[in-house]
């Protein structure tokens, strides 16, 4: 396996992971229930993807309140 023969300064190295970065994901709104979604992904909200429903949503029920 090849070896440097000579130390890589800090600034190289730093120099290379100027591209690392963490990006921010890009969110539209949901047309059916208008919450932010990432696109080309089925809504965790309502559960709509291209206007038709893909997944049905179940809402849970509040204990306590009878």
């Amino acid at each position: 396996m090849a070896l440097p023969k000579r130390r890589h300064s800090k600034a190289r190295g730093r120099k290379r992971r100027t591209h690392w970065k963490i990006r921010q994901l890009n969110l539209v709104l949901c047309p059916q229930c208008k919450k932010l979604k990432i696109p080309h992904r089925i809504c965790p909200v309502c559960g709509y993807y291209d206007g038709k429903e893909i997944v049905e949503i179940k809402v849970k029920e509040k204990k306590g309140s009878q």
